[in-house]
């Protein structure tokens, strides 16, 4: 029965039926897989079977035990969430699910190797749609996440500069600053922090001016900033870098450009974010997409790493074609040679998000901005009424989300949070350990999925939770 056991075939794993296994073998010149790792050395291999239970054979089991330990989880389906930071609740419309399950999109991984099924023309149509949206002509193939690609902008600007000094907001995204500081570190070796102030939450341009020198390729900043807040003097922080010979990458989220000025209006020669809010479901944090866009200029060009569709006229009259632009500057084509280097690209976002952006139109964004800018102004009153809370905490416009402090509760955010739950409420990012200059501050998220008693039973839960 043990021999039997042994010669079983794994019901999750490709090839482990035995004969197929050693045919396998046989064909690469090997006795066992045992072989295939023979450079690891003893020392570092575990010498026990890993500690986990059984396949089970049965689907509809397997279904069960699967649904058995998902339904231990607390889920935004249940619970009102108000948590934002950088994957955000919005709605998924229906028809971006269905194209995002199609064989042809969902199967066909990059598409190099494989058969194309118009996963081309939907790639230039997302740009497409990307582009007018940020109003820049050039647009890459969605990367890993925004993180990604505001990374990315940072090591572009320093090889059209020839600097390795970078400038960073520090009202970002503190995962955002990680990527930043682990990608970028070796053509900008040097990142310095500029300051925002604490009564607006702006960047502070008095400290920027300080930073600023000949040595500094590029500022990333985000409009609205991770707290929220919607940066007012755009133009006047592109035009101090310009006169030093720098650039401006400025990350948004694309559901404010419905009612905000996008980057390319007040002199960024960047503009990146994620495509996760445009009809892509939030999954464990995931569901992101990064996207970079500038003008359609060989200087800029030139240095993206990532794919970039076009279209073309085909020999037959009137028909077109769609296909990679510059080719050869990717490190698919170069390898070694080349100025950067990609890696997998989350292409099947990119088209969902195409999807969204078509289907809303310039009418439908719009109309969902000025709903965001209307709920979060609602949501930060109703939220100040409450005793001890001060709600914003920064005195500006916001988009979204919106900072919330809680000193005057003499209470934790974790404290808050905890207490939440029990009304069956996601609360706001605890801000303690990044931004422990703000003390006990959340950042609350309101969306088109929240309404007005939503809101309102938040502030009532708020308000019992605190106690005063």
């Amino acid at each position: 029965m043990e021999e039997k056991e042994k010669r079983r075939a794994h019901p999750y794993i490709p090839n482990s039926v035995p004969e197929i296994k050693e045919e396998l073998l046989k064909e690469i010149g090997i006795e066992s897989a045992e072989d295939i790792f023979g450079q690891i050395p003893e020392h570092l291999r575990l010498k026990r079977p890993l500690n986990i239970p059984k396949a089970i054979t049965s689907e509809y089991e397997l279904k069960k035990h699967v649904t058995d330990l998902l339904s231990k989880n607390k889920n935004c389906e249940e619970y009102l969430n108000f948590l934002g930071g950088g994957c955000w609740q919005h709605y998924v419309p229906a028809v971006c699910k269905t194209i995002m399950e199609r064989d042809e999109f969902l199967s066909a991984y990059v598409g190099e190797a494989f058969a194309d099924h118009g996963k081309f023309q939907a790639q230039f149509e997302y740009a497409s749609c990307i582009g007018e949206l940020v109003d820049m002509d050039m647009v890459n193939t969605s990367t890993y996440d925004w993180a990604m690609a505001c990374a990315t902008t940072v090591r572009m600007a320093s090889r059209m500069t020839g600097r390795g000094k970078a400038l960073v907001a520090e009202s970002i995204s503190p995962e955002r600053l990680s990527c930043i500081k682990n990608y970028a570190w070796s053509a900008t070796p040097n990142i310095e922090m500029v300051k925002y102030d604490p009564k607006t939450g702006l960047l502070d341009i008095d400290d920027l001016k300080s930073k600023l020198s000949d040595d500094v390729c590029v500022l990333y900043m985000e409009n609205p900033n991770f707290f929220g807040v919607i940066e007012s003097r755009g133009q006047e922080i592109a035009d101090l870098l310009h006169s030093k010979g720098a650039l401006l990458s400025v990350g948004v989220d694309p559901l404010s450009l419905g009612v905000l000025e996008p980057p390319a209006h007040y002199g960024a020669d960047f503009a990146c974010g994620d495509v996760q809010p445009m009809g892509i479901p939030m999954s464990y944090g995931g569901g992101l997409g990064g996207f970079i866009a500038t003008p359609d200029e060989p200087k800029f060009v030139a240095e993206y790493p990532s794919l970039l569709f076009g279209i073309a006229e085909t020999v037959e009259d009137g028909e077109y074609g769609f296909g990679e632009v510059l080719y050869e500057r990717t490190s698919y084509a170069s390898r070694d040679k080349a100025k950067d280097f990609l890696g997998t690209m989350a292409q099947l976002h990119g088209i969902v998000a195409g999807v969204y952006m078509a289907l809303m139109g310039p009418q439908g964004m719009k109309e969902l901005g000025e709903g965001l800018l209307q709920r979060a102004s609602y949501a930060a009153k109703k939220l100040s009424s409450v005793k001890g809370v001060k709600a914003p905490l920064f005195d500006s416009y916001h988009f979204k989300e919106f900072t919330v402090n809680f000193d005057g509760t003499k209470k934790t955010v974790a404290e808050i949070n905890k207490a939440l739950l029990d009304h069956k409420i996601f609360g706001g990012k605890d801000l303690s350990k990044d931004f422990p200059e703000m003390g006990q501050s959340a950042l609350f998220c309101v969306t088109e999925l929240h309404s007005k008693e939503d809101i309102d039973m938040l502030a009532d839960a708020l308000a019992s939770v605190v106690g005063m």
